[in-house]
C-alpha cells in the first residue's frame, strides 16, 4: 500500500492555504495583535488567552475553505 496519494491529496490542500487565508485578514491580524499584548512582557502565553480571535479566525477560514472549489 502507497502512501503516495496521502501526500499528493496533502499537499494539495496545503496549496489552497495561502489564498484562503488572505480572505481572513481582519482576523488575523486581530488574533496577532492578542497574541503579541498578552506576551508582553511575559515569557510564556496564558491557554485561551485570545480564544475568542482565535475562533474569529477558525470561523472565517473554515467558511472560506467551504466556498472555494475543490
Amino acid at each position: 500500500m502507497s502512501g503516495r496519494g496521502v501526500w499528493l491529496r496533502a499537499r494539495t490542500r496545503l496549496r489552497r492555504f495561502p489564498a484562503l487565508l488572505a480572505g481572513c485578514g481582519e482576523q488575523a491580524a486581530a488574533y496577532g495583535r492578542c497574541v503579541a499584548a498578552a506576551a508582553a512582557g511575559t515569557t510564556e502565553l496564558r491557554r485561551d488567552a485570545c480564544l475568542e480571535e482565535f475562533r474569529a479566525l477558525q470561523d472565517c477560514f473554515a467558511r472560506a475553505a467551504k466556498a472555494t472549489p475543490k
